[in-house]
């Protein structure tokens, strides 16, 4: 069939046909009866092409740079936004380090397992399932003010808490994370009374300034109930989420999956040391966050309390 026709058959322009032909036909002197164009030949030629293109084949060191950091626990966003921020003479996309990490080349060396999520396809994530009590007489997130609700005043916390294994006991781990700069705090509880919780938070907060610890958000998880002594404590604020409504505080909730890559549910709560919680909250701290112009939430709170000291000086 002449070229023409094939293209207006495919509804291409025969341009395209051309180009197509000229880059993929087969040839061979010693078997010349071979000779022609061959689909799947064709479509081979083309992956080959592609895998030369791509940065993360032509860039090995590149590719070694993008694998530590994915390792140390950043998301190929992150990466990508932090090339840009340090202008990097070579840099990659957040599309480019997926694509490579499901290409034929990206599975062969198992590359999708330093994503987060491990998957060897890309898919939308699920729903994540919340379990919820009851808190009468609180106060509900839809009066909170809107320079809170709006991230527009920095000193607003979000909280949660972290569970495990029933076989390890009843431990377990509070998250902390300020809603302007995305500073996590984790503490470690031995049970889940309300008041020794409670008192934790107290004493992890109190030595900041006022202005950055004005409120803490919550779900209604009863774990939550001797809110008064934060007030009483501290002078902070408390605001709940609806009945059955955690994922009103996603900053937190978005946390605790990346703390998961360091606190699986298998972690056994009982070997968690001060210190070790101090290494995955500064592993954290220091990660560039796209929402934050892929600034650290270290360097953000660091600039917040020092606006404050200024104030008060």
């Amino acid at each position: 069939m002449p070229v023409p026709e094939i293209a207006d058959h495919l509804g291409r322009a025969p341009s395209t046909i051309y180009r197509e032909l000229r880059r993929n036909v087969f040839e061979d002197k010693e078997m010349p009866e071979l000779n022609g164009y061959h689909a799947l030949l064709a479509q081979k030629i083309y992956e080959e092409r592609r895998a030369i293109h791509r940065k993360l084949i032509r860039h090995p060191e590149i590719k070694a740079a993008v694998e530590d950091a994915l390792k140390s626990g950043w998301s190929p966003e992150q990466i990508a936004g932090r090339m840009r921020l340090e202008r990097h003479p070579i840099r990659v996309s957040h599309e480019t380090i997926y694509r490579f990490a499901y290409s034929k080349e990206g599975r062969a060396v198992q590359f999708h397992r330093h994503l987060s999520e491990h998957r060897r396809r890309r898919r939308p994530r699920g729903q994540r399932r919340h379990q919820h009590g009851h808190i009468f007489e609180a106060q509900s997130l839809r009066n909170r003010p809107d320079e809170v609700a709006e991230r527009q005043e920095f000193g607003h916390w979000e909280c949660d808490l972290m569970m495990f294994r029933k076989e390890h006991g009843k431990v377990n781990v509070t998250s902390l994370v300020e809603r302007v700069s995305r500073l996590t705090v984790v503490l470690r509880n031995e049970d889940r009374q309300s008041k020794p919780i409670v008192e934790a938070l107290i004493g992890g907060l109190s030595k900041l300034p006022a202005d950055a610890r004005r409120s803490i958000t919550f779900d209604r998880g009863t774990e939550f109930s001797a809110r008064p002594q934060l007030k009483d404590g501290m002078g902070t604020d408390s605001w709940f989420c609806d009945p059955q409504a955690p994922w009103q505080k996603g900053t937190v909730e978005n946390t605790n999956n990346r703390l998961r890559r360091d606190l699986p549910r298998t972690t056994d709560p009982t070997t968690l040391t001060p210190k070790r919680l101090r290494t995955i909250c500064r592993k954290l701290n220091s990660t560039p966050r796209k929402c934050l112009g892929y600034r650290t939430p270290a360097v953000v709170f660091e600039s917040r309390l020092l606006e404050i000291s200024n104030r008060l000086e």
